[in-house]
């Protein structure tokens, strides 16, 4: 997919203020590691991952979407009314129905003919929603979009505690399917898309490629909405940056991009052993790239678009980059961006979205 009128105008963020360290979540695990003789430590040193953030107990993702959504509006200077589609992209969600979107919508006091609802697709639903308002403006149906979401991790990573502990029956095999729940964190991006008249920054999505390999859609897997995540990780991460390969040499196809033309890079947030081995295989240098795990955890569909915020906010995308979005999901798919980048507009605080309107 090729696209010559849509920019990415801005990011807002918002993210928990309380913070749990890796060291504290294993001492909450001290029954099963001393039942199963597993030395301390480990949890870190096999994910990379020090501290991660939760929003207080309760939150709805909606709440956050709202605050996020009202920064990314307020850093890009479009008026809301110019957004024609509102897409809410998060694996967390309040409820099956209504979609999250709508209550957002609201939140926002965004237009009544604006497209509204929510995707799904585990760590790609951001991803996925952002190529969803490319093609449409791209179409001319709308001048501008919002992409947003929210992973309230909390919930997920407590259950996931509290049966490692009281499980007596789990065995060291069995806690390895249960490890990437407890790298999970909580944050909130949301993103605003426009066309080429209402933009004010030049930052232009140049292209997209995408690869399916559901043949291996059992490797990670959750139940209802407070789920456990069932989880391959080794065989997730060797499928993952495989179907990575191969959907990187048809992103290089589409934009006409070199390796060397890749001035940047912003991932899914899951692991360093993940991200060594991708790097790797795609024959990249791993100092273009910018990184969130540490501090984050993986926030899921909010995790790469949270990171790009980031990266930007602290200088590491610079004028006249050309930046690769790299998206790896559970399913397994795989989305690559591209983006010409000009101008940085981001918003990211712990204001209410009363105090960001009143600015």
């Amino acid at each position: 997919m090729k696209y010559r009128n849509v920019y990415l105008e801005s990011f807002g963020y918002t993210l928990p203020e309380e913070v749990i360290t890796t060291d504290e979540l294993e001492h909450r695990l001290a029954p099963v590691y001393e039942r199963l003789r597993l030395p301390h430590g480990r949890l870190e040193l096999m994910t990379g991952i020090q501290v991660r953030r939760f929003f207080p107990p309760g939150t709805t993702p909606s709440s956050q979407s709202i605050l996020s959504g009202e920064k990314a509006l307020r850093a890009s200077g479009i008026d809301r009314r110019h957004v024609g589609a509102l897409v809410h992209g998060s694996v967390c969600r309040d409820f099956l129905e209504p979609a999250t979107a709508c209550g957002v919508h609201h939140g926002l006091n965004l237009p009544s003919d604006c497209l509204v609802y929510d995707v799904s697709n585990a760590c790609l639903g951001l991803l996925n929603g952002l190529i969803q308002v490319a093609n449409m403006i791209e179409l001319g149906q709308i001048r501008a979009g919002l992409v947003v979401g929210t992973e309230c991790g909390r919930q997920l990573v407590e259950n996931t505690v509290h049966r490692l502990n009281t499980d007596p029956n789990l065995t060291r095999q069995d806690i390895k399917h249960l490890i990437a729940s407890l790298t999970i964190g909580s944050g909130s991006v949301a993103m605003l898309v426009c066309d080429k008249e209402l933009t004010q920054t030049g930052n232009q999505i140049m292209a997209a490629s995408f690869l399916a390999r559901t043949d291996q859609h059992q490797l990670c897997q959750s139940e209802g909405l407070q789920p456990f995540m069932h989880t391959d990780s080794e065989r997730l991460m060797h499928e993952g940056v495989a179907t990575g390969a191969e959907t990187f040499t048809k992103f290089l196809a589409e934009t006409g991009w070199q390796r060397n033309d890749i001035d940047k890079t912003v991932c899914h947030q899951v692991g360093t052993a993940q991200r060594k081995m991708l790097f790797e295989t795609l024959e990249l240098d791993s100092k273009i790239d910018y990184t969130s795990l540490e501090t984050l955890g993986n926030t899921g569909a909010a995790a790469l678009p949270l990171t790009m915020a980031l990266a930007l906010e602290h200088g590491h995308i610079l004028t006249r980059n050309r930046v690769a979005m790299m998206g790896i999901g559970s399913g397994i798919n795989c989305l690559m961006i591209g983006a010409h980048w000009q101008t940085s507009r981001v918003l990211g605080n712990f204001e209410s979205a009363e105090a960001v309107r009143s600015r």
